[in-house]
């Protein structure tokens, strides 16, 4: 073997760039010096954006996780958890896509795991039980959401952040009033994440109309909790009609679909699988956004003028700037509109309880 010298450095060298990806350094520095001087190739052909999962190891954390890899417009993809994230890291680093998989465990490596993101995804904190309200879920996920979203402002202030974590009608503005307290608050950048009540309002009106569900659009407007999930069922595209008895079973089971779940679930939890397919659904709307993709539009509850409430969800075009424009809510016929007062009453409640959560 004449080559040996040159051939054990370039081995050394691809060691090198594999421990950086298996092995995530604890300093940016050290990164750095790792891969200094070789182009990593594992980082896939195209650029791509930097994505962080907050809650990874989770219910609804590792197959958002396992999506997100799936996804041609990731090149990092960050996993952190306060559990079980060295386990869940190695598996998904195992699939053949461009993202590198980097993972961080508990709370001395959030810095790290948010430093340089570009899209922030909230799937953090405890699921709905039995007989749980979302209230009950309120105290410890407002805490949860709180302490990601001052590492957020603190590491990633200007990354897009999607909220996730439960009750999000009123994790939102928790997530706003850190920012705002950290004077890093930009309303364009945060989105609390509604995609699944349009994902379930077009698999039920699919089934009724005996549509492909990917071919029905319903807006789905107001918040993301029982009453105050309020389809427009007057705005579906395909245009159709429905009898009142259809409109009354439809918005009855888009409203109560969570709960469906956690009935059929008997104790084994919440809806994890279908609430990540739409988490990864609306999180490449914002990557297309980002990466300046024209014409995505999709509902999300966000800081809003649409009504005399401070958040709203109402369809939102994106862009590179996050949020686009808000789209105005269009006509609405009578059982709508009866359903938007009931609709506000609890949200505004709901929002109230988040902001004095804060500033207590």
């Amino acid at each position: 073997m004449e080559h040996g010298g040159s051939s054990d450095s370039a081995a050394a060298r691809r060691l090198g760039r594999l421990a950086s990806h298996l092995l995530p350094p604890t300093s940016q520095m050290e990164e750095v010096s790792i891969l200094r001087g070789s182009n990593c190739r594992a980082k896939g052909a195209a650029p791509g954006f930097k994505v962080a999962v907050l809650g990874a190891s989770g219910g609804i954390g590792q197959p958002l996780s396992l999506l997100m890899k799936m996804n041609p417009l990731v090149s990092v993809l960050h996993l952190y958890d306060v559990v079980n994230t060295p386990g869940v890291t190695a598996d998904i680093s195992h699939m053949n896509t461009g993202a590198v998989v980097r993972g961080f465990l508990g709370q001395p490596q959030l810095e790290n795991a948010l430093t340089g993101m570009d899209l922030v995804i909230i799937p953090a904190g405890i699921p709905r039980k039995p007989g749980m309200t979302r209230d009950d879920l309120f105290n410890i996920n407002a805490g949860i959401v709180r302490t990601l979203c001052e590492g957020i402002a603190k590491c990633c202030p200007n990354a897009i952040v999607n909220v996730i974590s439960n009750p999000v009608n009123s994790t939102v503005p928790i997530a706003a009033e850190v920012f705002k307290k950290a004077g890093t608050y930009n309303p364009k950048r945060l989105l609390g994440v509604t995609t699944l009540d349009v994902v379930r309002a077009n698999t039920f009106v699919g089934e009724v109309l005996g549509l492909d569900p990917r071919d029905v659009n319903v807006p789905v407007v107001g918040g993301h909790a029982g009453v105050t999930i309020l389809p427009l069922l007057s705005q579906v595209n395909p245009p159709c009609s429905f009898t009142p008895e259809e409109i009354s079973y439809l918005t009855s089971r888009i409203q109560n679909g969570g709960t469906e779940v956690v009935e059929a679930k008997a104790g084994a939890g919440s809806a994890t699988l279908s609430m990540a397919y739409a988490a990864a659904k609306f999180a490449d709307a914002c990557l297309r956004g980002l990466h300046g993709d024209a014409g995505i539009v999709e509902c999300s509850y966000v800081d809003s003028q649409v009504t005399e409430l401070p958040f709203f969800a109402s369809k939102v075009r994106l862009g590179r700037s996050g949020i686009e424009e808000i789209l105005p809510l269009g006509p609405l016929n009578e059982f709508e509109r009866a359903g938007l007062e009931k609709a506000k009453k609890e949200l505004s409640e709901s929002i109230q309880k988040g902001v004095s959560f804060v500033n207590k």
